[in-house]
C-alpha cells in the first residue's frame, strides 16, 4: 500500500496540514492511526477526492449492469428470478467492494467480519469505500458451518475437531467473507489457517465448495447450510450467522436493476425459496445496515 503522511495529503490536497488533521478528526478523510500516528493510503485519498468530483450535466458516470461480491444461492437466484439483468461477477466479498468503489460494478455483496468491531460489512464498507453516498441494504442473515460428507464420517463437531483429526479442509480465496470468517474463528481459538490440513485448490464459490466436498477431493469447509443442502451434504452449524448486505451508491438505489431485485425480494415466493434452500433468515430483507 502507497501510504501518505499528513504533510504529504496537505501538499496533494493543497489544504493546511491543520485542516487535514481536522478531517481526519472529524472522520471525513480516509485514514489510519494502526501504527501511533496518521497514515492515509494514496488509493483511498484518490477516491475521496473522485467521490466529491462535482460532474457536469449529462456526465455519462454509471458503472456496468454488473453485481460483483460473494457468491451466494439465494441471491443468484434472485438476481435471475427478478429479472434485475444484472451479469455476475462472484470473487468475493472484499473484490466486490472494491469494484464498486472503482465503478466496475453497480452492486457488491457482502458479508465481511471485522474481528475488532464483532460487527459485519459496515466498517469495511466505510475503510474500501469511502464515498459519501455509499448505503447498504439487508439481504439475509445467513448460517455459516462446516461442510462435510453425508454421514460426516469423521464425526466433525467444531473448527478444533477438523485441526485434530487433520481433516482435509478445503478454502475459500482470500478476498472472500467466509475465508476471513474462517481466520478469525481460528484466531479465537489462538490458532491459524496453517493449523488445519488445507487442500490445494481455493474453492472459488459455495458451489465448488459442496463439490469438492461431494466428489471427495475434501473432507470438509467452512461454508453455508444452504451450499451444503444443495450438493447433497451434512452440514454441522457453528453458532455463527453471517450478515450478508448489498452494497450501492444511493444514485444506483434507485435505478431499475437494484428496484426489480428489492421489490423481488418482497415477494412471497422469494420467502419461500429462502425457507426450500436451508439456513436463511430474510425477516430483515430490504432494512438499511450502512448510510455513509
Amino acid at each position: 500500500m502507497d501510504l501518505m503522511t499528513t504533510a504529504e495529503v496537505a501538499d496533494y490536497l493543497r489544504l493546511k496540514e491543520r485542516t487535514v488533521y481536522e478531517m481526519a478528526g472529524k472522520r471525513q478523510l480516509p485514514c489510519t492511526r494502526a501504527t501511533g500516528k496518521l497514515l492515509f493510503s494514496r488509493r483511498l485519498i484518490e477516491r475521496w477526492v473522485e467521490a466529491h468530483t462535482e460532474t457536469p450535466a449529462g456526465y455519462d458516470s454509471a458503472p456496468p449492469p454488473i453485481y460483483a461480491g460473494s457468491s451466494d444461492p439465494l441471491l443468484e437466484w434472485a438476481l435471475r428470478e427478478s429479472g434485475s439483468g444484472l451479469a455476475t461477477l462472484t470473487a468475493g466479498s472484499a473484490e466486490g467492494i472494491e469494484r464498486l468503489a472503482r465503478g466496475e460494478a453497480v452492486l457488491a455483496g457482502a458479508h465481511l467480519y471485522d474481528p475488532e468491531t464483532r460487527r459485519y460489512n459496515a466498517p469495511v464498507i466505510a475503510r474500501r469505500a469511502p464515498f459519501p453516498d455509499i448505503v447498504a441494504i439487508r439481504f439475509a442473515v445467513r448460517r455459516a458451518g462446516l461442510l462435510v460428507a453425508k454421514g460426516n464420517p469423521l464425526g466433525l463437531a467444531t473448527l478444533d475437531d477438523c485441526v485434530a483429526r487433520r481433516a482435509r479442509f478445503a478454502v475459500r480465496p482470500a478476498a472472500t467473507g467466509t475465508r476471513q470468517l474462517l481466520d478469525a474463528l481460528l484466531a479465537e481459538m489462538g490458532q491459524a489457517t496453517g493449523a488445519l490440513a488445507l487442500v490445494a485448490h481455493e474453492a472459488q464459490t459455495q458451489g465448488d465448495l459442496a463439490v469438492m466436498i461431494a466428489e471427495g477431493d475434501a473432507d470438509c469447509g467452512l461454508g453455508v447450510e444452504a451450499a451444503a443442502r444443495r450438493g447433497g451434504l451434512d452440514f454441522v452449524p457453528l453458532g455463527v450467522d453471517e450478515e450478508f448486505d448489498l452494497v450501492m451508491r444511493r444514485r444506483d438505489y434507485f435505478e431499475p436493476p437494484v428496484q426489480k431485485l428489492l421489490a423481488f425480494g418482497r415477494d412471497p415466493a422469494f420467502a419461500r425459496r429462502a425457507v426450500a434452500l436451508g439456513g436463511y433468515d430474510v425477516s430483515t430483507f430490504g432494512v438499511v445496515t450502512y448510510n455513509a
